[in-house]
């Protein structure tokens, strides 16, 4: 008798004591950025091979390596319908803009090429006609715009051939360069700040912890915090109105569009590109729609992603369908996202029209 009670107790351990413990255990000791869901939702599940429209990729960069990597990148650039590229200039830094141009020229007209300001001698009493001359000599070798410029904080404009170091975009030495911008009709890419999350405390309640630990901004260690370096970003909107100004990933705005939207609506020169930020987005699914459709026309396609085609599939299956509850790891985020299933006709604009019509 009592070794049938000891064996059913230990039955019973086995059963149900033992996989509470070692829950418990995982629960204690699980790390947030190893945590990897998988949804088990019987839902719809939508693979878009190709968007649906021609693309053009606002926001992208020299991530190529060799030729090898280029036909790699132009294979996938077909299979999934992206007509053009255009290459960010920031990590072409101290390199002639000649051999950023010769690099990818086997596949003229797939990419577009944008290029920086010279800092160099900056506040000299020569220094702005000595950049703009460099401006226009790579605008003549096919620069389509300037960027993309970078500010976080302590200003880093990301210069040719050195960075403008200190450097806001509200700075009064920057605004011939400018102004000459929007004589020539190069558009400027900037990224201000970063996202919103990146600026809160990290503990229990920031809840993009995963990525904010990653991108943390010490506002301690910068002169402009996040709401420093918008200031800054609209003062340089204000001065220049005839200069275009692309306030790339969604201007770091996605937890407050209701605020992007109003900038826009005072700014007829500001543009915003989604590169880089759909995991941001797609978290907010109905409230990013209504925004992507209400300024459709000032909306730019970029990726900032690399070169793989399953990243160009990703941001199409957020843009285009009506999936729910699918996780991509890639973002880095432990949330899941939600297709925007946009019309026809603001896809029309965002992909590709919008680009035709900013770069003529």
């Amino acid at each position: 008798m009592k070794k049938s009670i000891s064996i059913s107790l230990t039955l019973l351990f086995l059963t149900f004591i033992t996989p509470l413990i070692r829950s418990q255990q995982l629960t204690d000791t699980l790390r947030l950025k190893n945590y990897k869901p998988v949804s088990i939702f019987n839902i719809p599940e939508t693979v878009v091979e190709k968007g649906k429209f021609p693309v053009i990729d606002v926001h992208s960069h020299d991530y190529a390596l060799n030729e090898e990597e280029i036909n790699a990148w132009v294979e996938n650039m077909n299979a999934c319908g992206i007509e053009k590229t255009h290459l960010l200039s920031c990590n072409w830094i101290g390199k002639p803009f000649e051999e950023f141009v010769k690099k990818y020229a086997a596949h003229a007209g797939r990419f577009a090429f944008w290029t920086s300001f010279d800092y160099t001698g900056f506040g000299e009493p020569e220094w702005a006609e000595k950049a703009i001359q460099t401006l226009i000599r790579h605008k003549d070798l096919g620069a389509v715009g300037v960027g993309e410029m970078g500010d976080k904080g302590m200003g880093d404009l990301y210069g040719y051939p050195v960075p403008g170091k200190g450097i806001h975009i509200d700075h009064p030495k920057l605004k011939p360069l400018l102004e000459k911008c929007a004589e020539l009709n190069m558009p400027i890419n900037i990224h201000i700040a970063e996202p919103k999350w990146m600026y809160e405390p990290l503990d229990i309640h920031n809840d993009g912890y995963v990525t904010s630990a990653k991108w943390y901004i010490d506002t301690t260690k910068v002169n402009l915090g996040y709401e420093g370096l918008m200031l800054s970003f609209e003062n340089a909107l204000k001065a220049n109105p005839k200069t275009k100004f692309i306030a790339c990933h969604y201007l770091n705005m996605n937890h407050d569009l209701e605020r992007l939207g109003k900038l826009l609506d005072k700014y007829p020169n500001l543009y915003i590109d989604i590169a880089g930020r759909m995991g941001e987005s797609a978290v907010t699914p109905r409230t990013t729609r209504a925004f992507l459709i209400k300024y459709a026309d000032r909306v730019l396609f970029g990726t900032d992603n690399g070169m793989n085609a399953s990243m160009y599939r990703h941001m199409f299956r957020i843009l285009e369908t009506n999936d729910e509850h699918f996780y991509i790891q890639d973002y880095g985020y432990h949330w899941s996202y939600s297709g925007l299933h946009l019309p026809k006709k603001v896809l029309k604009k965002i992909y590709y029209e919008n680009a035709k019509k900013l770069f003529r």
